[in-house]
């Protein structure tokens, strides 16, 4: 800012008080200090939008940042995924098939077979034999 020594201020109110003279002096100080307030004010008022506005373009950057960290990591974790199951699921279709291929094959063997008939394929008992029982042996 200015820089006015105190030399040169004592030589600036002795000019303004020959120029204006004692009765006028005292409101035109007056009227100084409500400009060099306002001024003051204004700049204050403009310094902190400007420094407002910098934060927020801050934020917006720090985010931006933050976002795309976030999505370079679900990237990574989906991409982990992927290769895990694309390495695991391969035994597992190995399995998988080989269970099919084993199926077939009881498919085709039972197709040459004729169906059981529940009541035909029931052994006979003899007349006068009941089925055996597990008991458990009487203690005397």
């Amino acid at each position: 800012m200015i820089e006015i020594s105190f030399g040169k201020l004592l030589l600036l109110a002795l000019v303004a008080l020959i120029v204006l003279g004692p009765e006028r002096l005292p409101h035109a100080a007056r009227t100084a200090g409500a400009l060099l307030r306002r001024v003051r004010n204004g700049w204050d008022s403009v310094r902190s939008e400007v420094e407002r506005e910098i934060q927020a373009e801050e934020i917006k950057r720090t985010l931006r940042e933050t976002a795309d960290s976030a999505r370079t990591a679900q990237e990574n974790v989906q991409k982990g995924f992927r290769d895990a199951s694309n390495t695991v699921s391969d035994p597992f279709k190995d399995t998988s098939a080989q269970v099919r291929d084993a199926y077939t094959e009881a498919q085709s063997a039972h197709a040459g077979r004729r169906e059981p008939d529940p009541e035909r394929d029931m052994l006979p008992l003899n007349q006068g034999e009941a089925p055996a029982r597990n008991e458990p042996n009487d203690r005397t």
